[in-house]
């Protein structure tokens, strides 16, 4: 009898693991979804208020439409005002403001050189 309780004990173990390791599971959070909020605000809906992130946080490429960006927790597209400003460019990783005091390139990566090739800087 103890070798078919060690059977049935060796037998069970593997799926005691599977169910013990899925209970302390932990969700992970998507890095390439958009800002929370956003598709609300794409889709014309109230957001509640939060604190608005600073400087350049998204870069928004759409099929349809002009070519966006989220600055200071603001959805601006290309034109709009933000800042006093008018967003006048959107690159790969940064965008252009235009005033009355000249223009102000936001990087959506500060501090972050591109390097290309023969370690030649683009930046």
């Amino acid at each position: 009898m103890a070798g078919a309780l060690n059977r049935s004990a060796r037998r069970l173990l593997p799926w005691l693991a599977v169910l013990a390791g899925g209970a302390g599971a932990q969700v992970l959070n998507d890095p390439t979804r958009p800002p929370a909020g956003l598709e609300a605000v794409l889709a014309g809906e109230a957001v509640a208020a939060r604190p608005a992130a600073s400087g350049l946080t998204s870069i928004l490429r759409r099929a349809q439409g002009k070519p966006a960006a989220v600055i200071d927790g603001q959805f601006v597209e290309l034109g709009g005002k933000v800042r006093e400003a008018t967003l006048v460019g959107i690159d790969q990783d940064r965008v252009t403001l235009r005033s009355g005091e000249g223009d102000e390139v936001l990087l959506l990566t500060p501090g972050i050189e591109k390097v290309v090739g023969d370690r030649e800087k683009q930046r």
